[in-house]
């Protein structure tokens, strides 16, 4: 492992106090706070993140026997620290229940038919199939349609469906959402369910997905293929029927460059006039010279997970009956294609979230060395499925393990900030939508971060990882990343390491920088966990407005 390099001396200064930061606690909190941060340690986060990702779990996938070993193995770490059980039953764990679907490629097909002839196009090369959740066999035979990004916006003047009819074709669209639109906007427009909502409600019976040039770029063909072909995965509810599964989409296809090519020839615009119009962010929408035929054969597997959740009781008896929420995923992809000529076919998911599980365990022991609890109750949740749908936090959100009314923000960490490279800044993804950025502010300032926008917006961060099932649920939320100091290194690592056997304990890894962000993570949690009131959405805010309206209630699933 790498020796850290001489700036982390400057980036890893001590904890100094702003006076700013007195308006939120009082001094005896402050000194605890302060104190509790010293608690989290390199050693021990390290020590968790080398079992996590040790080559016997496998990869944690979601439903293995590794996934329960790391399941049991964080669950007998909050009780070593006297956390208690907040799952089902009076035990940490909460069952979620899934179903996954993976195509069978040699059984499925993809023709386009025009002007009295039929062009087979051919699996990998030109298009793959993601594993169809609500149906064994799907087939559909219509017009291709193109809709740009097949997002419809009214709020911010934009529907790429607004001159065309869809209803009963197929349609292709871009990844990604128009460029003008905010990050989090952006985001949320960009979210395959909110697409696919959205074709459904204007009558699609079929979608070709096309990766936008920007997407291109950054997900190579070789590397998107087996994590399409390793299939689909969704919660199941009461009734059985998986969550955001679309039975009205037939079948749905990635196209890759060279079967988008094919989809476009006769088209009244070349495929590269498309992207220039999406660059501009500008709607579109034409039909295409081709029919498609899809036919495809997927098969289900009913599996069983489970989340894992401790608790702490807050102190004040008037605010202990709500709860903050710290959350990470525990799962990773499971077993996966070497590269780089290693034999080493395990995605160890060291970064890739190893990191933020054991990020959020040290949190939790910095709760428990406090002298006095927080006022209110803490959550510490680890969930499953993240890899897939964020089916572990979503099925949560849906069906928890307190009443979700009272759930009053939710702080998340997905690989944890500083570890891949030391940095000056963080981004603390969607903090803009809610007074939570006054909890951020406060625990930067502690901590002397800068809080800078979200550096790679193109990236859809807000909609990618668990924090954005509480959002969904009205929730106020936070996620924090590494800032723009590193984002040229932030995008090799995505490359090079992501989700493949390099993302392992062998790389070079900067502990103290992400001991120095975790304090900062704790401070933002127990800062809300103290404050007289609950956080609030900002006053018209996109996400408040569509969101905010929280649940009084939350139906129980079937034991």
């Amino acid at each position: 492992m790498r020796k850290l390099l001489t700036i982390l001396l400057i980036f890893c200064s001590p904890l100094v106090i702003r006076p700013s930061f007195a308006q939120d606690f009082s001094s005896l909190d402050r000194a605890a706070a302060v104190a509790a941060t010293k608690t989290i340690t390199v050693e021990a986060v390290r020590a968790h993140m080398r079992f996590l990702s040790d080559s016997l779990l496998e990869g944690r996938d979601t439903g293995s026997r590794g996934y329960d070993i790391a399941a049991r193995y964080v669950a007998a770490q909050m009780e070593a620290m006297d956390l208690q059980p907040a799952g089902e039953q009076g035990t940490y764990f909460q069952k979620v229940p899934l179903r996954k679907a993976i195509n069978d490629g040699s059984k499925s097909s993809l023709v386009l038919v025009g002007a009295g002839k039929e062009l087979r196009l051919k699996d990998v090369e030109d298009y793959v199939f993601g594993g169809g959740l609500a149906h064994t066999e799907g087939t559909v035979e219509a017009q291709i349609v193109f809709v740009g990004y097949g997002v419809t916006a009214p709020e911010l003047n934009y529907d790429d469906y607004a001159r065309v009819d869809v209803h009963g074709k197929v349609i292709a669209l871009l990844s990604n959402a128009p460029a003008r639109f905010s990050s989090t906007e952006r985001a949320y427009y960009a979210d395959g369910n909110t697409k696919a909502r959205n074709a459904v409600a204007h009558g699609a019976v079929g979608m070709l997905d096309i990766l936008s040039s920007e997407d291109r770029e950054d997900s190579p063909w070789q590397w998107v293929v087996p994590q399409v072909q390793a299939g689909n995965r969704e919660w199941l509810g009461t009734d059985g029927v998986p969550h955001n599964s679309f039975p009205e989409a037939r079948a749905e296809a990635l196209l890759s460059s060279h079967g988008a090519d094919l989809i476009f020839a006769g088209a009244p615009r070349s495929l590269q006039q498309a992207f220039e119009t999406a660059r501009a962010s500008l709607p579109q929408a034409f039909p295409l010279a081709w029919s498609a035929r899809m036919s495809t054969l997927n098969s289900h597997q009913s599996i069983e997970s489970q989340n894992v959740v401790g608790k702490i009781q807050g102190s004040d008896p008037t605010l202990n009956g709500q709860y903050v929420v710290y959350t990470a995923h525990l799962d990773h992809v499971g077993i996966c294609p070497p590269v780089e000529g290693s034999n080493d076919k395990v995605c160890h998911g060291t970064l890739d979230n190893a990191s933020g599980v054991a990020t959020v365990l040290e949190i939790a022991r910095a709760h428990m060395r406090l002298p006095q609890k927080p006022r209110r109750s803490v959550l510490f949740l680890f969930v499953t499925g993240e890899e897939g749908n964020l089916e572990g936090s979503d099925y949560f959100a849906h069906y928890p393990t307190v009443p979700i009314k009272d759930i009053v923000a939710d702080v998340n960490i997905d690989i944890t900030p500083g570890m891949r490279y030391p940095c000056e800044d963080l981004n603390a993804i969607g903090v803009e939508h809610s007074s939570l950025d006054r909890n951020v502010e406060a625990a930067a300032q502690l901590t002397r971060y800068k809080i800078t926008p979200d550096a790679m917006p193109e990236q859809n961060f807000f909609i990618r990882s668990d924090h954005y099932s509480f959002v969904q649920q009205g929730i106020p939320a936070v996620f924090f990343r590494n800032g723009a100091d590193g984002a040229e290194a932030l995008k090799k690592w995505y490359k090079t390491r992501y989700h493949t056997p390099l993302d392992n304990m062998e790389q070079p890894i900067y502990y103290e920088a992400g001991v120095r962000a975790a304090g900062l993570i704790f401070l933002t949690g127990y800062g809300i966990a103290q404050q007289d009131q609950r956080p609030t959405w900002n006053k018209d805010d996109f996400f408040g407005n569509r969101f905010g309206v929280r649940r009084s209630a939350a139906p129980q699933p079937t034991q």
